[in-house]
This record gives C-alpha cells, sequence and structure tokens, in this order.
C-alpha cells in the first residue's frame, strides 16, 4: 500500500535538502490510560515514517504528572504497541530528564525568560485576558533572577505547599495566542512519583517539559494532533530559549475519532467502575486491548489506519471503515456451519444411522473436512416461517423445499410446538436424489440453509458484541441513556465437530459472521460476513 501524506513529503524534502540525514520520530503517551484506537495512528504512522526512511522510532512515557500516572498503564501500553507490530527502537521516560529540564528552567531564569509567581491558579487564569483582551502582568513579573533562583531551588527543596508558588515562563501578556502569556511551566506536587519516587516535588508543565524531551532524544519530527497547533510557537520558545542543540519540527495532523464509539478515558472509566464493561480490555470497546480481545487482525487496522492517511483536518470516521478491512484479512478463514438459536428439524424418511459428507473447508479445496448428517438436524431459527411467505422469502416453510447446504433437499411437511405455542421441532422429508454434488437439475430449491447434525454437532456458547451506543446516540445526553442495553448477545449454539479440529482460531461461520474461537467451547463474532451499515 503506498503510504503518501502531507508529513512524508515534509520528510523526503528535509532528506533531500539536507536538513536530516537520519529521521527520528517517537508516541509520547501519559501513563494514565489506556491506549484506544485513535492512538493507532499515531503509533503506526510514527513508525512507518521511521522505518520508511531507515529511521529509528522511540516510546517515551510522558511521565510528569504523578497524581494521575501509574506503572499499570506502563505495562499495559507497552503489551498494545507489541501487539500492534510496532516495536519501538528505544524506551525513554520523561522523568529520566528532570534533572536537564530543571537546569532548563534555571538557565531560563538566569536569562530573565521565566519567574516565580506567588499568585493562586485562580488568579492567575483570570489574568490572562481573552482572545480581545490583553493579559494582565504579574506583580511578581519582574522579581530579581537572584531571587527567583532563590525561590525556584526552594520550590524544590520541598519548602512550599501545593500550589503556593509555580514558576512561570516569560513571554509576552498581550500576545494574540494564549498559550503566550506567561504560561505555568512548573507546579509544586508533592506526590509519590512511580519512578522517582519522593525525590521531585517539583514537576514540568507539558508545554515545557515535551519539547524539552524531543530535543533531548534527538527527534526530528514531532507529530503531534491539531489540539497542539497553536502550542507550536511555546514548543519552539521553549527549544530556541533553552539552548537546545537539537531542533525537532512540531508538525500537527488531524485526530481520529471514531463515530458513535466510547474512546475518552473519563468515559471508559466510568463504564468500567459501574460494571457496563468488563474492563478495559472489553470487545465492546474501542480500546487496543479490546480490540485485541475481539480477535481483532493487527494486519486490518494498519490497513484501516493507512488508509486514512494522515489529514490537516479532522472528522468522524465510522467502525464499519476497519470492518471492511477485518473482513477482507479473514477472507480466507476455513468455513464451519454454526447454528446459533437452534430449531430441530426431523427428516422422517431418512435413514437413521446417518453418513458423513466430504467437504471443502477453504476456497482452494485444500482443507477438506467431514460433515456429519443424519436424521435431525438443527437449523436456525430465523430460516422457518409458519405462515405462507411472500416471493422474496428464500428459506424454510411448510410446503416449501429448500437445500441443507452441502447435503439434500428438504421439505418441511409439519410442526410440533410446545405448550406456550412455541414451535420446538420440525417434521420434513428429503429427497435422496438431490444430495450435493450429484446432476440433479430437475427443480431449483427456494434456498439454501445451513444446518449442524443434532446428535454430532457440539454444543457451544457463542457470543455477538453490538456497539454500546444506540445508533445516532446524542452526546449531548447522559451516558446511561444513550447506552445500548443489547450490546452483547450470548447464545446455547452449535457448531459442526471440525469447528474444534480446522486450523487457526478463526473461522467464517457460513451465512453469518466471522468468528474466533476462545476455547473449546466458546466462539464469539469478530464482524459480520456483510456490513449493517444503512448510510
Amino acid at each position: 500500500m503506498e503510504h503518501s501524506n502531507f508529513i512524508r513529503t515534509i520528510i523526503e524534502d528535509d532528506l533531500k535538502t539536507g536538513k536530516h540525514d537520519h529521521i527520528v520520530t517517537r508516541f509520547p503517551p501519559e501513563p494514565n490510560g489506556f491506549l484506544h484506537l485513535g492512538h493507532a495512528r499515531s503509533i503506526i504512522m510514527n513508525y512507518t515514517l521511521a522505518k520508511d526512511f531507515g529511521g529509528t522510532f522511540n516510546l517515551r512515557f510522558d511521565d510528569t504528572n504523578p497524581v494521575k500516572e501509574d506503572a499499570t498503564f506502563i505495562d499495559a501500553i507497552q503489551k498494545d504497541i507489541e501487539w500492534l507490530g510496532c516495536p519501538w527502537d528505544a524506551l525513554y521516560f520523561a522523568s529520566d530528564y528532570f534533572e536537564t529540564m530543571y537546569e532548563k528552567a534555571c538557565l531560563l531564569i538566569q536569562k530573565g525568560k521565566a519567574y516565580v509567581d506567588d499568585q493562586p491558579a485562580e488568579l492567575i487564569k483570570a489574568t490572562r485576558g481573552d482572545l480581545k483582551t490583553p493579559g494582565q502582568n504579574s506583580p511578581y513579573r519582574d522579581r530579581s533572577v537572584e531571587e527567583n533562583l532563590s525561590l525556584f531551588e526552594a520550590m524544590r527543596s520541598g519548602e512550599f505547599k501545593d500550589g503556593e508558588k509555580v514558576l512561570r515562563a516569560k513571554v509576552d501578556m498581550a500576545s494574540p495566542n494564549m498559550n503566550m502569556r506567561d504560561p505555568v511551566i512548573y507546579r509544586i506536587q508533592h506526590a509519590h512519583h512511580h519512578r522517582t519516587k519522593d525525590d521531585w516535588c517539583i514537576y514540568p508543565m507539558y508545554d515545557f517539559a515535551h519539547p524539552l524531551e524531543d530535543a533531548i532524544e534527538g527527534i526530528t519530527h514531532s507529530l503531534c494532533t491539531l489540539e497542539f497547533e497553536d502550542h507550536r510557537p511555546i514548543y519552539d520558545w521553549v527549544v530556541r530559549e533553552c539552548e537546545m542543540e537539537s531542533t525537532p519540527r512540531q508538525i500537527e495532523f488531524g485526530k481520529l475519532k471514531m463515530a458513535n464509539e466510547i474512546s475518552g478515558k473519563r468515559f471508559i472509566n466510568a463504564l468500567v467502575n459501574d460494571g457496563t464493561v468488563d474492563d478495559y480490555s472489553d470487545p465492546r470497546l474501542v480500546t487496543l486491548s479490546g480490540l485485541r480481545q475481539k480477535g481483532v487482525p493487527v494486519a486490518a487496522i494498519h490497513r484501516f489506519i493507512h488508509s486514512l492517511g494522515l489529514p490537516k483536518s479532522e472528522g468522524e470516521t465510522s467502525l464499519q471503515m476497519l470492518e471492511e478491512e477485518i473482513r477482507s484479512e479473514l477472507s480466507s478463514s476455513p468455513r464451519i456451519h454454526l447454528v446459533k438459536d437452534p430449531l430441530l428439524v426431523t427428516i422422517t424418511n431418512y435413514p437413521s444411522d446417518g453418513e458423513l459428507l466430504t467437504h471443502a473447508a477453504d476456497a482452494e479445496e485444500t482443507i477438506m473436512r467431514e460433515i456429519p448428517f443424519s436424521n435431525q438436524v438443527y437449523i436456525e431459527r430465523d430460516d422457518f416461517v409458519l405462515e405462507k411467505p411472500n416471493k422474496k422469502w428464500k428459506r424454510l416453510a411448510l410446503g416449501i423445499e429448500v437445500r441443507l447446504m452441502h447435503a439434500y433437499f428438504i421439505k418441511a411437511e409439519s410442526v410440533v410446538t410446545d405448550e406456550s405455542g412455541q414451535i420446538v421441532e420440525i417434521k420434513a422429508t428429503y429427497d435422496v436424489q438431490t444430495k450435493s454434488g450429484s446432476d440433479f437439475n430437475e427443480r431449483k430449491p427456494n434456498g439454501n440453509i445451513h444446518f449442524v447434525d443434532a446428535k454430532r454437532g457440539i454444543p457451544i456458547t457463542y457470543t455477538e458484541y453490538e456497539p454500546l451506543l444506540v445508533e445516532n446516540a446524542d452526546r449531548s445526553q447522559s451516558l446511561e441513556s444513550i447506552l445500548n442495553p443489547d450490546s452483547i448477545k450470548t447464545y446455547q449454539a452449535v457448531v459442526e465437530p471440525a469447528a474444534l479440529t480446522l486450523p487457526g482460531p478463526y473461522f467464517q461461520a457460513i451465512r453469518s459472521s466471522y468468528v474466533m474461537r476462545d476455547s473449546e467451547r466458546a466462539f464469539h463474532r469478530v464482524v459480520a460476513l456483510r456490513s449493517s451499515f444503512k448510510g
């Protein structure tokens, strides 16, 4: 697949002009949650761009906020990226650079480019102004270099409480870019850090830490989503004023947003906490661990991401696009008969001993399997109607003949019902001349339906995962009101015996879906054979 995008063009030009002779990219997650499909765009694109040009791809944990971060997320993120097939060349942590960042902050103070501010966060926010009104200078903005250095050192030593003081960059309180109005670059947090323990009680803010991390690692192209476009001036300012040897270039692209899907950490946490989903790897979520649990092939995710490219704008993408790639990837999976809602059919004129029907499980006919058939089989309940059907009905009904795939024509003659009136059995007859593979052509059946032998079929649990949100959910409403009450459906189903012995975990359940074998007696749907998208 040709991976063309505007960032690739930038890199090609940088190499051609000699600006860079080695490309270095990175994926810099904050370890405060689980990765989702939106992150896959950044991971795959950063990895692909580096590798296509013989460059280096780094994984860096932006662990500058100990209050929200945890080692559990670090392990989960690494597992997700490894599964995604994007191995990193080097693993770094922002906390590796805390001492360097502190020194660079001191350099800014020495240059008169940073100052310690005693104002509370609320007042700092209130005096920043707005898009029409310039900000107001802090009364502490003109402190001497010596006083600022002394106060900043005291902040590091733990002499002040959380929020009592901050370090701000001295840029321009009248700048039309709000991010340039003396942003806070260090805050006090007396919190235990998962790596540095209690060595630090001051931590750098994102707009200060991130450009330094990129520069320290020699990142050539720092790719980020459009929400950081307005942060690019402060990014460049930090690199320049901190006199970094390496000058990375920040480039923004459109964030991948999935329509009608839940990906926000806050919402996912709520679903996990109230038991709506099992955990972060629930197959109904678009977290990477959820997609892995569902059985989504990694190759399908890569093709999906590359098909979307790296747009300069943002827009919602339907999960249907990924599902098409999943179907393409699983199209060669062995075929099996799986009946998810079994209805018994007794063929009254068929010999009770039964037989084995030999048929291919794959399109190339390299995998053959034996399909048991006897005088009792299961069909899908939805494949039969008691009332006289219309002309478009191409399945079984009383007095109508269909072919059981790979077997014979059968005709429904009567039904057996229970005390409630529900059909529990169909009485049918078959025509011995119509065996699959014969040259019988005297008449055509009303359709072809699949089956599983009732005597030798394997009972299984079969699960189908549906979207967590109702169709066209109004996201302005509460999450509880737009949740799909039928997002998970479990059936007591039956499969042909070959489903337990054919190679691989993936199968094409004939006429239904691509499924994954979880265990010997449990299967679940990965994706339907055909899209249900209504356009």
